[in-house]
């Protein structure tokens, strides 16, 4: 069976995360859906990342395995006109390895998390941005998110619901960057805990708004304490922007 590699982009606001779940909306679900109405024995699809519920994505992958030759932009198009109206889209599609998988053959993935710094209610941005009243103090954050780049024990940022075996990972790197409507945090790493981007972005918010010092920071990090994590972020400003693989 021919097997291809899907870009997708999608609003997280009407899912219940990317992983198809009984008896909730999911975004797996929806492509797959959609994938058989082209080909009613198409097999599930398999993801590079489980994104929570109301997470958004740009880059988010999958690879399919379908009976047919399909061409890929064709597949592309045919699977679009069955996604409507979910917000889901195929963006880009490639034939791929017979091999290929989205999840385990991915060398990095990156996320950004977005903050609007204003005390008006989002309009534009709502469902899409993390509002907090600022202001937020970037060369704090900055120092603080110095602390958490590299290899550590990340259990303090992780959800007490994550099935990861090890709490260890790497962060290869936190930039926090002035933006029009405030701040946003690009994260990148090979893989993420549970709740881990969230986690980083809401304890680094208190440091920001004065409340933590990058010292706190890392004690939290140390203390390896669920219990020692500043608030966690809402899931509207996060986005999986990109995956990458060893041929990219």
């Amino acid at each position: 069976m021919p097997r291809y590699k899907l870009t997708v982009e999608y609003d997280g606001g009407p899912f219940a995360g990317w992983q198809r779940q009984p008896d909730q909306p999911s975004v797996q679900q929806a492509i797959e859906e959609a994938l058989r109405r082209l080909e009613p024995d198409a097999p599930g699809i398999g993801g590079a990342g489980r994104t929570d519920a109301g997470v958004h994505a740009t880059g988010q992958v999958c690879h399919c395995d379908m009976a047919r030759d399909w061409d890929p932009f064709r597949l592309s198009e045919a699977v679009n006109w069955h996604l409507k109206p979910a917000p889901v889209a195929v963006v880009a599609a490639v034939r791929a390895a017979d091999d290929f998988h989205a999840r385990f053959d991915a060398i990095e993935r990156r996320y950004t998390y977005r903050v609007a710094v204003r005390r008006a209610p989002l309009t534009l941005s709502k469902g899409l941005a993390w509002r907090v009243p600022g202001p937020l103090d970037l060369e704090a954050m900055r120092e603080a998110a110095s602390r958490l780049t590299g290899r550590h024990d990340f259990t303090t940022f992780r959800s007490t619901l994550c099935q990861a075996k090890s709490p260890v990972k790497t962060l290869d790197a936190i930039e926090v960057e002035a933006t029009a409507e405030g701040v946003a945090f690009h994260l990148r790493a090979r893989s993420f805990l549970h709740n881990q981007v969230r986690s980083l972005v809401g304890t680094l918010e208190r440091v920001g708004a004065g409340a933590w010092t990058p010292d706190r920071v890392q004690q939290a990090l140390e203390s390896r304490n669920r219990a020692a994590c500043g608030p966690v972020a809402p899931p509207d400003g996060l986005c999986l922007t990109q995956v990458i693989y060893p041929d990219a």
